[in-house]
Order: C-alpha cells, then sequence, then structure tokens
C-alpha cells in the first residue's frame, strides 16, 4: 500500500521523531544513572528498598511511554486507506446488541439505530438481541422494531455466553457487536466492511474507537465538558492505533466488526476472563489475523455517569487484561513476534501504574517530614541528568497524544484513580482472581456522581502533602531553597494532581436525564397558527433548543411572541430524518442580532417521529471536545471549579 504525505506531514513527523530519539536517549542515561548510582544503600535496609522501588517505578512509568514512541516512530502516522468495493460483493453481517439487565430505553436506541444502518442490500444485515436474560419485554421491543431476538437462560459465562449462543443460532461470514448502550451511525456497515476484502491480509477484527455522547466524569465532575476530550480517547484514538504497529490492537467491546471464521478458529469467544472482549483480538492475532483499530468514530454510548461506576469499571478492565495475558502467555509465546509480546508487557505493566504513582506521591512526603532517602545524589547531578530527561519527556507525551492529553492531565487522572487500583491489580496479580462478570452501570439519574467516602484516600494524602511542604520550607532562606527546590517541585507538583482529586470525589449535582448535543439542523416551529423557520442549537431526548431566523422577524414586520409553559409544535427535518415534536416553551428570548431563541421540553408525535427523533440526535458526531484546550491553565480550571461549587452552594 503506498500512502502520501504532504511535506508539512513529513517535516513534523521529523521533528517528533526527533524528539522521541532524543527523549529515549536522554531518558536512558537517567534511568542508567538512577539504577547505578543513586539508590541508598548504605542507609540501611528500608530506605535502599525504598529507593529501589522508586527507581522500579520510574522504570515502569518511562519504560511504557518509550514503548509507545517507538510504535509511534514505525508507524507512518496513516492509517489503511478504506478499500473501494463493489456493492455485489458486500457479504452477510449479522448484528449482535449484547444485553444483561441494561434499561428498555437505553437499549432502544441501539436497536433502533441499526436499522437505519446503510448497506447495499439491507435484506444481508440481520439484527439480533442478545439478551441473557429471557425478557419478554425485550423481545417485544425487537420485534416490533424488526430486529431478532436471542434469548439465553441460566447464563454462567456472561457476555461470552451471550454471545457464543448468539454464534450458535446465526451463520453470516461477518459480526458486528454493540454494547447496549453504543448507537452506530448510520454508515458503520459500510465504512468497516470493505476492511476484510483487503487483497493478502487476514483480517480478523476491526475495532472502531469507543466514543460517548455524554460528559465523562472527568469532564462533568471538574466543570471541563468544553476545555478536554473523554478520558478514554486517548486509548480510543492514540493508543489502540498506535497497536497496529505491532498488531496488537484490542477489542474493545463494542463498535466491532470480526470475521465469523477467525472466531470460529479460536474457539468462539473465550470465558475464562472478565474481559472476554480484550482476550479474544489477542487470540485472533496469535492464531495469524491481523486485528485493525481505526480512528473513524462510527457510535458513541452512555460514559460511565458515577464514581462508583467507574472505579468498577476500571478494576474490571485492570484484573481482565492481567487475567488474558496469563491465559494467553502472552509475554512469553513464540506465536507473536517480539515487538507484540512487548507490547502486550507494557499493557501488563500499564496497570502498574497506579502504584507507581501512589510511590511518587509517599516518596518525596516521607523524605520532607523525616529526611527518610531514597534517593543519593547532590543538586548538581540532579541538573546535569534528571532536567533534560523531565523537560525532553515532556515535549514528547506532547507529540505522541496529539493534544488529546498532556502530562498533567495523565498524572491528574492516574491520581484519581490510584487509590482504588492498587489492591485489585495486585491480587490478580498474585493469582486471586475475579471471576464474576460485573455489568458496568450507566443508568442515568439525577444524584451526585460521588460520595464524601471516596474523598478519604485523596483528603489524607492532600494533608499529608500540605504538610510536609510547609515542614520543608520552614526555616530555608536563599540557596537553602534552590538547593530543595526539586523537592518543592515534586510536593507541589503533586499537590496539583491531588487538589484536582479532592475536587473530582466531592462530584456534582447531575440535574439531567438526557445529555444536550449540539446539532444545527433546520426546524420549523407552528405557534397558533402560523409557522416559523429558523434552526436547532441543540437537541437531547427531553428537549431543544432553537433559533427562529424569519426574515419576517423584525421591528417593522410581524414578531414572533411565545409564551413560558404555552404548547406548540416543531419538525425538524435532516439529511436522513424527519420528526414532528409536541412541545412546550420553557423560556423565550430574543438575542443581540434580532433573532429569537426558544427552549422547550419535547415528545414525538408518535413511534414513527420518536425513532427519527432519535437519529437526528445520535446520528452524528458528537459535540464534546476533541482535543484539550491550549489556551486554559491551572488558575483558570482551579478557578472555575471554585467559582462554580461555591455558586451552587449559595443557590440551594
Amino acid at each position: 500500500m503506498v500512502y502520501r504525505r504532504t511535506a508539512g506531514a513529513v517535516s513534523d513527523e521529523r521533528k517528533r521523531n526527533i524528539s522521541f530519539v532524543l527523549t529515549i536517549i536522554l531518558s536512558s542515561v537517567y534511568l542508567i544513572w538512577r539504577i547505578f548510582f543513586t539508590i541508598p544503600w548504605s542507609a540501611g535496609i528500608l530506605q535502599a528498598g525504598a529507593g529501589v522501588m522508586l527507581a522500579a517505578a520510574e522504570v515502569v512509568t518511562t519504560g511504557g511511554m518509550i514503548e509507545l514512541m517507538v510504535s509511534r516512530m514505525k508507524s507512518k502516522d496513516h492509517e489503511i486507506p478504506l478499500p473501494d468495493m463493489p456493492d455485489a460483493l458486500f457479504p452477510d453481517v449479522d448484528v449482535f446488541i449484547a444485553t444483561h439487565n441494561e434499561a428498555p430505553e437505553l437499549l432502544y436506541k441501539t436497536v433502533n439505530a441499526c436499522t437505519f444502518l446503510e448497506y447495499p442490500d439491507k435484506g444481508k444485515v440481520h439484527i439480533y438481541v442478545c439478551d441473557d436474560r429471557n425478557r419478554r419485554e425485550i423481545k417485544e421491543m425487537a420485534g416490533r422494531l424488526g430486529a431478532g431476538y436471542l434469548g439465553l437462560a441460566d447464563n454462567r459465562h456472561a457476555k461470552s455466553g451471550n454471545y457464543n449462543n448468539a454464534l450458535a443460532h446465526t451463520s453470516s461470514p461477518l459480526i458486528a457487536t454493540f454494547d447496549a448502550d453504543m448507537i452506530p451511525r448510520r454508515e458503520f456497515l459500510v465504512r468497516t466492511v470493505p476492511y476484510f476484502f483487503i487483497p493478502n491480509v487476514r483480517m480478523g477484527l476491526v475495532q472502531t474507537p469507543q466514543s460517548f455522547y455524554n460528559q465523562d466524569l472527568f469532564q462533568f465532575n471538574l466543570f471541563s465538558e468544553k476545555d478536554i476530550p473523554n478520558e478514554q480517547d486517548f486509548f480510543s484514538r492514540e493508543i489502540n492505533i498506535l497497536r497496529n504497529a505491532t498488531n496488537t490492537a484490542a477489542y474493545t467491546g463494542s463498535n466491532t466488526v470480526i470475521l465469523r471464521a477467525a472466531l470460529e478458529e479460536i474457539g468462539g469467544f473465550p470465558y475464562d476472563t472478565v474481559t472476554e472482549d480484550f482476550e479474544t483480538s489477542l487470540r485472533l492475532q496469535k492464531a495469524g489475523y491481523m486485528t485493525y483499530a481505526s480512528s473513524e468514530v462510527l457510535a458513541a454510548g452512555l460514559s460511565t455517569t458515577t464514581v462508583e461506576s467507574m472505579i468498577g469499571q476500571r478494576v474490571r478492565w485492570a484484573r481482565g487484561v492481567i487475567q488474558s495475558i496469563r491465559n494467553t502467555n502472552a509475554v512469553f509465546t513464540r506465536e507473536l513476534p517480539l515487538a507484540a509480546r512487548l507490547s502486550y508487557l507494557n499493557a501488563y505493566l500499564y496497570w502498574w501504574t497506579f502504584l507507581c504513582r501512589m510511590i511518587f506521591i509517599l516518596a518525596p512526603i516521607l523524605f520532607a517530614l523525616s529526611g527518610f532517602r531514597l534517593v543519593e545524589c547532590g543538586f548538581g547531578e540532579l541538573l546535569l541528568f534528571w532536567l533534560p530527561s523531565h523537560l525532553s519527556y515532556r515535549i514528547s507525551v506532547e507529540y505522541l497524544s496529539g493534544n488529546i492529553r498532556n502530562v498533567r492531565w495523565s498524572q491528574i487522572i492516574d491520581t484519581i484513580l490510584a487509590p482504588y487500583l492498587i489492591i485489585p491489580v495486585l491480587l490478580e496479580s498474585v493469582g486471586i482472581r475475579q471471576r464474576k462478570f460485573k455489568v458496568t452501570d450507566k443508568k442515568k439519574q439525577r444524584q451526585r456522581t460521588a460520595g464524601a467516602r471516596y474523598l478519604i484516600p485523596h483528603g489524607i494524602l492532600i494533608i499529608l502533602t500540605a504538610v510536609s511542604l510547609l515542614h520543608f520550607i520552614r526555616g530555608k532562606y536563599g540557596m537553602a531553597l534552590v538547593y530543595s527546590s526539586v523537592i518543592i517541585f515534586w510536593l507541589g507538583y503533586n499537590l496539583t494532581a491531588l487538589s484536582y482529586a479532592v475536587l473530582f470525589m466531592m462530584g456534582r449535582e447531575s440535574r439531567r436525564i438526557s445529555d444536550r448535543i449540539g446539532a444545527v439542523e433546520k426546524a420549523e416551529a407552528a405557534v397558533r397558527g402560523r409557522t416559523w423557520t429558523g434552526e436547532t442549537v441543540d437537541v437531547s431526548e427531553e428537549g431543544i433548543a432553537l433559533r427562529i431566523k424569519d426574515p419576517e422577524i423584525g421591528e417593522s414586520r410581524n414578531e414572533f411572541q411565545i409564551k413560558r409553559n404555552e404548547k406548540f409544535s416543531i419538525t425538524v427535518t435532516a439529511k436522513y430524518y424527519r420528526a414532528l415534536l409536541n412541545a412546550v416553551c420553557a423560556h423565550a428570548g430574543r438575542g443581540e442580532s434580532g433573532e429569537w431563541f426558544v427552549t422547550a421540553r419535547v415528545s414525538p408525535e408518535d413511534e414513527t417521529d420518536r425513532r427519527n427523533w432519535l437519529q437526528i440526535i445520535h446520528d452524528r458526531e458528537h459535540s464534546l471536545p476533541r482535543e484539550i484546550d491550549p489556551w486554559m491553565t491551572l488558575y483558570d480550571e482551579v478557578s472555575r471549579n471554585v467559582q462554580r461549587r461555591w455558586s451552587a452552594v449559595k443557590g440551594r
């Protein structure tokens, strides 16, 4: 395959690679110095042991990032172009929608979207709701929407058992899988199926990104919904795509197309893990199939809505990845090339970085409060070895993440999660396994996203860090402060991340069941027998915001008028969909440009309108940020959090 790149792209790639090589060299020199010249062996077994742990933590975190940099340099920063394919060659596809105990209202949106999927011959698309609870209401809903139903009673193998049951009752050569909350866009199949017909490629699986239409907890709890992308974007849109370079792209359970013959060759979906998706892709790779991750977002779902459900989800991922790597012997097997085995070693060690983060928080506290030494070196040596490595590392992470993530936000997220992942990772690593699959709760409710108990570990750590900082700088002046600057910087850096963690764990009141999604579509508002034209500003399942742009509105023309709680109707027309909505005015006002803005509560007129309205809302790219806002500073973010929380307290 030939890729064409612009001169600008080649220049950017050269700069990036130079930065990566420089970082790898400087980091390697730094780690050699740390390991061989800074461990306090003469200070006693406790301090020497702690010093070894700190150095090991640095090796794990830095080594993981170096592996990603090497993968980025090995790839040409390009994906495989979607092949052209004659309509007649598009094969039959079975669409599996897995459900366990999710609400029918949530599942309805996904099944509905699947019925609108484009395909040259829609008779070749077979949709099945795979329900392992044998619920009559789900079967009736599937039938009403024109989908098949595969119920399963007494399922002892969770999602794998559900899917393997579906495999036994279907026969199409390709299988698309969706979680109950993941809503595909209409072009999902035509943008994925052709990859399986690339000559001389044994394509086993095509994974599109996990995307979300609601704010995740990092965006919501920290009032950053306009400034940072969804936290999982870094994996879906960067890390998993980098894994294409070593053919270790992971199946993430949804938004995926899989070759049936490949699945049958590996014995179906595996049972002995709580992350059957990750292990499925690993087994496909061992069998010689390609697993390919695309960056094109073709489906969006619901992110976790409470801290409790988020922590449960991450614990399952951590335990499952460790289980699957052990089950498949991924790090040592000769059925995978060395680059792939190193990639899986990095995937395993990633879950230990949360313990590393805790070590990085506690190490300066121990030194500042008690003089407990974990590193034995002088100030000049730190400037010579640590500072260049640290600065180049930060620059390279910016290149690596494509402005989806930076070092500060990586540290914040790791600090938030660390106290809750250390013990599960330790237990799973020594063979104390989680065997029961727990479905992630994504139910939207009007509630607070976190409870006070989640503040405890971060509250203790922030107090210890603040006390350590004050104790350490007490009585120091002039050059003494200069020589102490690295420890002061380290404590201050940790204090910043812990402050974010405390703000995060304070939670935030969730007042909406449905999320607003930015959308500009043609709209007509019928008020008291008069129709006014305009466009939508944002849409949700419960409400709408309109901009009335009718040219007859003006000082010398007819005025648009509507009162609060007045009933009227709205017709919204998109490229493929049209919906009639019954509306109740919530607010109306005139903007500076003379246009009227109206918000209203809405409900579709009938079932057809409901189905089209859901598609108008969800068959689009979400309006949440895809990159970090580079203009938002630490001061801006913290002050906004404090102000918004104080305003909420005063408003009660």
